[in-house]
């Protein structure tokens, strides 16, 4: 049997380029050697693909390079060719990328775009949904439409916070109150996160959240469990079991979830099963609202008297063997090799249901 030839896509410019390549080395390690032939392509924190590199290399020195390499969109022959001039195994020409990028530029729908333009299949969502699932402002418009619960928010522009940061301060005390939330609207892992229980806090964490985007949005404090749940399909998909999340810090910000291993993640979740149907439900429901293809992992809050709170989609988590994605659906019966192979056909399976619509006359 002939092997699909899958490109193992990873590192990125974002701040999770380091989280990449750890989802990049689960996936290399459980893919099915029988079924796919891997080609690896990292991206540098300076934006250049180089073909050949093992992210296991990059943990340990970022300064390894291998070849090269642009991918050309020719949709009738897309392939990627080296900017030496040097040979590639199969001339470039491959069958499928697997992205694990993720952050901006990974997971926005930017990359999305560039596959869609070449004519390629590809994992996970599309443009719409990685857009959608990447920024918690339109996100969370989304949700609304759709009927999801959610705390109360408010979103307010850089320039707005430049022009009159006290308007704002008063705006976000009055409306939320505190502790809050502040948050740069596209981006992921916690980056750029703050809990504010102070009007210096708040002023610092807005001041923080906008050294990252042009759009910050700002929570009020929701007192509940964590609890994610992990959603595998395309039209019809379905959700995990949930998880829930016990952080060391005070949230599950960035350190919390990568550095500090004091976190623990309970798996399954201790919850009645009216609210862990409910949240299956819940979470199929956003998957669909943001058009999201493939996976995600859908994040919630659980409140002492059972209320639900939707907090966010991520439409490509952190996919190592212990990330919270693949070990919910090991604990749901999908095994982590298992899980690499129906995301890939998966992928195709989006990718012939797009091919067969007109685009014109």
């Amino acid at each position: 049997m002939t092997r699909q030839r899958i490109v193992l896509l990873f590192g990125g410019q974002s701040g999770e380029h380091e989280v990449s390549l750890n989802s990049a080395t689960s996936v290399l390690k459980a893919i099915d050697s029988e079924k796919y032939e891997v080609q690896t392509i990292g991206i540098s924190k300076s934006g250049q693909w180089h073909w050949g590199v093992n992210p296991v290399d990059w943990q340990s020195d970022s300064s390894i390079h291998g070849i090269q390499v642009n991918l050309i969109h020719d949709p009738s022959n897309p392939h990627f060719i080296a900017l030496d001039g040097s040979q590639l195994p199969h001339n470039g020409k491959f069958d499928f990328i697997f992205p694990v990028l993720h952050g901006p530029f990974g997971e926005d729908g930017t990359i999305q775009g560039l596959f869609e333009m070449a004519n390629v299949p590809y994992a996970g969502s599309g443009v719409l949904g990685s857009a959608l699932g990447m920024d918690k402002d339109r996100m969370k418009a989304v949700f609304t439409q759709a009927g999801l619960p959610q705390a109360p928010y408010l979103t307010i522009l850089r320039e707005t916070l430049h022009k009159n940061m006290e308007k704002v301060l008063k705006s976000i005390e009055q409306s939320l109150g505190y502790p809050c939330f502040v948050k740069p609207a596209n981006l992921g892992s916690s980056v750029g996160i703050s809990k504010a229980n102070s009007p210096e806090e708040l002023l610092k964490a807005l001041k923080l959240a906008a050294e990252y985007d042009r759009k910050i949005v700002v929570e009020k404090n929701i007192i509940g469990r964590e609890i994610e749940l992990s959603v595998l399909g395309n039209d019809e998909a379905q959700a995990s079991v949930p998880g829930e999340i016990l952080p060391s810090k005070d949230f599950y910000d960035y350190e919390a979830k990568y550095i500090d291993t004091g976190s623990r993640l309970v798996i399954p979740a201790v919850l009645d099963p009216q609210v862990v149907s409910s949240l299956q439900e819940k979470a199929v429901q956003a998957f669909h609202a943001v058009e999201a293809c493939g996976l995600s992992r859908v994040d919630f809050f659980v409140t002492k008297d059972n209320q639900i709170y939707i907090n966010e989609i991520n439409t490509m988590p952190g996919f190592t063997q212990i990330s919270m994605y693949p070990k919910l659906w090991e604990a749901s019966g999908i095994p982590y090799s298992e899980l690499i192979t129906r995301l890939i056909e998966l992928g195709f399976e989006r990718f012939k249901d797009s091919r067969s619509r007109k685009i014109s006359v």
